[in-house]
């Protein structure tokens, strides 16, 4: 068996991610694009078979959310990222940022129609831009004061405050046609991407083809199909040669096939308990659900667990060696701050944590203090093996310095009721840092899944809004860093509101004559962003 790792390793570390013009990236539309072409000899099979999971049960409207963790492959954005991870032109041929960073001119290319014939102007994209901002969805284009269409290739973003990360709505928000865009575009969605949606059969499999009319590099694929099947089925679809590209489970990588080869690809996608870090005060969320643990409110409780948790354990037994420790949101990104990193697990100074905030063992070993019970629920979701794993694991381990965490198996309608009151497994992971502010900004506290222990510190709020306001990279980077860990010594990575365990690699196994080129490091697994290269796939046979 091979495994292919990712050339790219930890290329987000690269301050190229958030650069502020198309000059700095060393590319232009036509280098991006590589030229358009309308027809393609291909050697291969004309229909690529792919089990990725990935299934969008709200379907394919960039408005509310499709695309935002990887390619939208319908819909066209108005810039990319390379395998690099560099921003490059998509749609937008320029842009430009005011000096005070409130108005983004974004200058689009002429050649690209919507798969209905008509041409993606402009409006379109300021149409799409206040869609989203209005829609309550889940993209994020916070800030957005109006999006104006000053001539039929040229918009204005205007916004009511700088935002360092709004360059990530140019990257993720795919465009949609202001004419098509109405009842059942879910289901139907009408772009300008490489491929357009042909059949969907929920639950079964998903048929696209390639778009004749697409600007850039024709895909050399025909056809793709995506088959929609659980862990077991998709390995078994594998050894029967019925599937190109098979997205496994570490514990399934393990396996070999013959005729595939494994490709184990480095990812931010992480897994990360988030603790209650306020008391039980009766208080009630927007959504009626009680907040608040008087054990894990205790900073020595959360700062012990995180203290005795052997990160590299997890990564060789529970992900197969597929993976790294995680010891923050944005490991090795440019906005990380690398001094916070914690390299070795440590029981015995976690049990001095305990000690010294009168945490003590009782009779059966369990600590206590002030009749409370060092106890708490650790919650994942019941469907996913992975996170059962980490969550008996880490409760092992707790329990070598006397604290019972309970491994709870729970769908995501109980654990959206308990999210606030008891310890959950959540996973994250973006190429965006405005998530790092969502996670642990006090104003984003019970907002949806966003900081569901309602943690809060002033010093961190102005950290992160210094970062988000900044109106360059290297400032919005600094603070970045120091909402992690300030001159001062504070800092949410010494309040452990959430304790990061490990960042998975994402691992396929790949027909042995299918080449998927330079692959990015892959951001959480919500839809597809193994395919965010597909138009370079290549059948080498």
């Amino acid at each position: 068996m091979r495994i292919t790792r990712n050339r790219c390793a930890r290329a987000i570390a690269g301050t190229a991610i958030l650069a502020l013009t198309l000059a700095a990236c060393g590319g232009s539309a036509s280098d991006s694009a590589g030229g358009s072409t309308t027809s393609q000899t291909t050697h291969g099979p004309p229909t690529l078979h792919l089990a990725i999971g990935g299934e969008s049960e709200e379907g394919f409207d960039p408005t509310l959310g499709w695309g935002r963790y990887g390619s939208p492959l319908f819909q066209s954005t108005l810039l990319q990222r390379d395998a690099d991870l560099n921003i490059v032109p998509d749609l937008a041929t320029d842009y430009e940022v005011s000096e005070d960073g409130l108005t983004w001119t974004v200058q689009l290319r002429t050649d690209a129609v919507f798969t209905d014939g008509t041409p993606v102007t402009a409006a379109d994209v300021a149409y799409t831009f206040t869609t989203a901002a209005t829609q309550g969805g889940l993209t994020d284009v916070t800030g957005l004061d109006s999006a104006v269409a000053t001539d039929e290739h040229t918009v204005e973003l205007r916004l009511t405050e700088p935002r360092s990360a709004f360059i990530n709505r140019l990257v993720s928000l795919g465009i949609v046609p202001e004419h098509a865009h109405g009842d059942g575009y879910t289901s139907a969605p009408v772009g300008s991407g490489p491929y357009r949606l042909v059949d969907w059969q929920r639950g079964q499999q998903m048929t696209v083809e390639r778009n004749p009319d697409y600007y850039g590099e024709a895909p050399e694929f025909e056809r793709v199909v995506f088959v929609f099947s659980d862990e077991d089925a998709t390995l078994a679809a594998a050894r029967a040669g019925e599937v190109h590209v098979a997205s496994v489970p570490a514990a399934l990588a393990t396996h070999t096939i013959p005729g595939m080869e494994l490709l184990s690809v480095e990812s931010i996608d992480n897994r990360a308990i988030s603790f209650p870090a306020v008391p039980d005060e009766g208080a009630l969320s927007e959504t009626g659900a009680p907040i608040g643990n008087d054990v894990t409110a205790d900073t020595a409780i959360r700062e012990a667990v995180s203290t005795a948790v052997d990160r590299q354990a997890l990564v060789d037994g529970i992900l197969e060696g597929f993976g790294s420790p995680a010891t923050g949101p944005v490991d090795g990104a440019p906005w990380d701050e690398p001094s916070v990193e914690i390299t070795d697990a440590d029981p015995a100074r976690a049990g001095e944590l305990l000690e010294e905030a009168g945490w003590l063992p009782g009779a059966d070993g369990i600590r206590e203090k002030d009749g409370l019970r060092a106890q708490f629920d650790l919650v994942y979701p019941a469907s996913d093996s992975l996170r059962q794993g980490l969550a008996v694991s880490v409760a092992d381990m707790a329990a070598e310095v006397g604290i019972e965490a309970t491994p709870v198996g729970a769908s995501w309608e109980e654990i959206e009721q308990r999210m606030h009151t008891d310890a959950v497994l959540f996973g994250w992971g973006s190429h965006d840092p405005t998530e790092m502010y969502n996670l642990y900004h006090s104003s984003q506290a019970g907002v949806g899944y966003w900081n569901p222990g309602y943690y809060g510190n002033p010093a961190v709020d102005a950290h992160l809004d210094a970062a988000m306001t900044a109106t360059d990279q290297d400032t919005a980077n600094e603070a970045w860093r120091a909402a992690q860990l300030d001159s001062d010594g504070g800092g949410f990575s010494t309040d452990y509101p959430w304790v990061w365990l490990v960042n998975l690699d994402h691992t396929y196994f790949v027909d042995e004559c299918l080449d998927l080129g330079d692959l990015q490091i892959e951001p959480h697994g919500h839809g597809w962003p193994i395919t965010a290269g597909i138009s370079s796939w290549r059948w080498t046979c």
